[in-house]
């Protein structure tokens, strides 16, 4: 089995999703199951997972008996409130360490600020967590992410909430091939054939939320997001024809030899 390996824990599906802007609970269980995916990433500072006793819990919704939980610290500008977040997160849920780290640049591009999440990343990794870090398509930055201690390098393919797709897919191939843990594409992706591309690079996996849920048909998108990540994997584990730079054809069969070919026609 061709599984993802996050921090010794082996998983099915590649495919990573978020469980923002759905109409309501119920769709988003349904676009969840439908995608098949196993790990779920909910933005603690947007999300009752028990904080609020008043309100609707995802962890009803979504128990962590049947799906990987990663709380993430969508909407923190600073290095001290991802730590926060993420201090509370693991005290809702039972001391649950897997994580994922993002600390923003501005509230207009989402545009990871380096500085702070490297800040942050050194803490949380001497507090014991596990971290699967967002960051930018810098190789540079990537591994400097992995040295410290991440388990997963997230680098974007283009801004949040874009959909815009891979718009740098060298960085991307510079960072897989550097890389010694998991490498998932996070953010930027649009439609199913971003998800392919990603994979056919050779990304480990692909983690979305708006692709999905801003969709006109949220369950029907995540079955192709389910698709389309499987095809990319097979695509790359399976390895492509090289490309051809000369214009001469190279037909699928063979023409020589053959019926209608002159040497061999019947008279």
């Amino acid at each position: 089995m061709d599984n993802l390996i996050i921090h010794d824990k082996a998983y099915s599906s590649r495919l990573l999703v978020g469980t923002g802007k759905y109409k309501d609970f119920a769709q988003t269980r349904e676009a969840i199951d439908a995608s098949s995916a196993q790990i779920i990433t909910i933005a603690v500072r947007r999300t009752n997972i028990g904080q609020s006793t008043d309100e609707p819990n995802l962890l009803d919704l979504l128990p962590p008996t049947q799906f990987t939980l990663l709380p993430n610290t969508a909407g923190c500008f600073t290095a001290d409130d991802a730590i926060r977040t993420l201090h509370l997160a693991r005290e809702l849920l039972d001391g649950h360490s897997l994580v994922k780290l993002e600390v923003l640049g501005d509230p207009n591009t989402l545009y990871p600020n380096i500085v702070e999440t490297i800040k942050a990343a050194k803490v949380l990794v001497k507090n014991g967590f596990h971290i699967m870090v967002y960051t930018s398509d810098d190789p540079i930055v990537a591994k400097q992410l992995e040295d410290i201690g991440c388990v997963a390098i997230m680098p974007l393919a283009s801004l949040i909430g874009s959909g815009m797709g891979i718009l740098n897919p060298w960085n991307l191939q510079i960072i897989i091939s550097n890389a010694t843990v998991p490498v998932i594409v996070d953010a930027g992706v649009g439609t199913a054939s971003d998800a392919t591309i990603a994979m056919e690079l050779g990304c480990d996996g692909v983690l979305m939320n708006t692709a999905i849920a801003a969709s006109k048909n949220p369950i029907l998108m995540a079955s192709a997001m389910r698709k389309a990540v499987e095809a990319g994997r097979d695509a790359f584990l399976a390895g492509r024809m090289e490309k051809r730079t000369s214009y001469n054809a190279d037909p699928s069969s063979p023409i020589n030899n053959t019926i209608a070919s002159s040497k061999n026609k019947v008279t």
